[in-house]
């Protein structure tokens, strides 16, 4: 009865401000012409509502699509119309101006977004590690997170990841996580695989398990068509490349029944050992165990300004690169996005990452 009480107040709290906004931008659009308030209505509640009627059937898309964009009003028009509504209380005479400013801010929000989403960048990074008994001197690894290969992060956004990463000339390619938004069928239908299956590196390519991949409940699907896109993806499994170091591939933290990192440990501790984990719950596990590269997903540094704030509090390290102790560990903004193509204080990326292994001095 406590959800069901929760889920009611939910929606009602959310179908008030759905009215809210519905409200503030018809008010300011019967400035310039008549409003039919109930096609507005319908309208405003197919598109408030749409990412969850898009569910119901994979036909009803457009409306995924529309509810997508949707979030770009709830994110910020909860900062933006109240303030709009404030002033337009106190000087009723600027209605129309105060509408053309806010209008102007999420066409802003929109054109920069978009860019920011749709124009990936390489983030660049040298470190160096203990070579061991490596036989190899330097590695060259392309790390890229969070695709959501789907509707809107789609094949051409694909075709940009698989240019940029085999322009680096790659030794090894680690994708962690969050591959497909929930549902591989759009991977399978648009055929991604094709495209996919076009990276090109010395070791492989790897890829691990995300939280949406869980929530899509199509785990054997995606790995089935990974697995033909030449991506071998690696749940709670550890293996040796090139006879030169480890590489283990974490299931999510959604996983309660995962496996602990200490039971994925090489028995042979002579190499270096890379772990993939999609979100970097904590970082003290893998520095304690001795791991020396790790690299992970998720949090998308928060995708949409200010969001970056809570991933911030939320994780030890929410973005970009750190050492603790020999652990080199990496948290990409992702080369996707989630929801609406947008993106605002974080950009679509993947890191290519220049290892070199060096000889310690006893």
């Amino acid at each position: 009865m406590k959800r069901i009480g929760a889920a009611t107040l939910v929606i009602i709290l959310y179908s008030a401000i759905v009215f809210y906004f519905g409200w503030t931008v018809v008010t300011w659009l019967e400035v310039f012409f008549p409003i039919n308030h109930w096609l507005f209505g319908i309208v405003w509640a197919l598109i408030a509502y749409g990412f969850i009627i898009g569910r119901i059937n994979h036909s009803l898309r457009l409306f995924s699509i529309a509810g997508s964009y949707w979030m770009i009003i709830m994110e910020y028009g909860v900062l933006l119309f109240p303030i709009a509504t404030l002033i337009t209380w106190i000087f009723p005479s600027q209605l129309k101006t105060v509408g053309y400013v806010v209008f102007l801010l999420f066409a802003w929000i929109l054109i920069k977004g978009t860019y920011n989403a749709y124009t990936p960048i390489v983030r660049e990074l040298s470190i160096k590690m203990p070579k061991q008994n490596s036989n190899l001197t330097e590695l060259k690894v392309v790390v890229a997170s969070d695709f959501h290969l789907g509707l809107l992060s789609n094949k051409k956004h694909l075709k940009r990841f698989v240019k940029k990463a085999n322009e680096e000339i790659p030794d090894l390619i680690l994708l962690v996580g969050d591959l497909v938004d929930d549902d591989p069928i759009w991977f399978v239908k648009n055929g991604m695989s094709e495209v996919m299956k076009q990276l090109t590196s010395t070791y492989g390519v790897y890829g691990v398990l995300g939280n949406h991949e869980y929530y899509g409940k199509k785990i054997p699907l995606l790995v089935e068509e990974m697995e033909a896109s030449k991506v071998c993806m690696l749940l709670d499994e550890t293996i040796l490349l090139a006879d030169s170091f480890y590489l283990t591939g974490r299931e999510d933290l959604t996983n309660k029944e995962r496996k602990q990192l200490a039971d994925l440990a090489p028995d042979q501790r002579n190499l270096p050992w890379f772990v993939m984990d999609h979100t970097p719950s904590n970082l003290l596990i893998p520095e304690k165990e001795g791991v020396d590269f790790h690299v992970s997903g998720h949090t998308h540094r928060g995708q949409m300004w200010p969001n970056h704030l809570f991933t911030r509090k939320l994780f030890e390290l929410d973005y970009g690169y750190k050492q603790k102790g020999s652990l080199h560990a990496i948290v990409s903004s992702g080369f996707g996005f989630w929801g609406p193509p947008i993106r605002l204080g974080s950009q679509s990326e993947l890191w290519s990452v220049h290892i070199k292994f060096e000889d310690v001095k006893v």
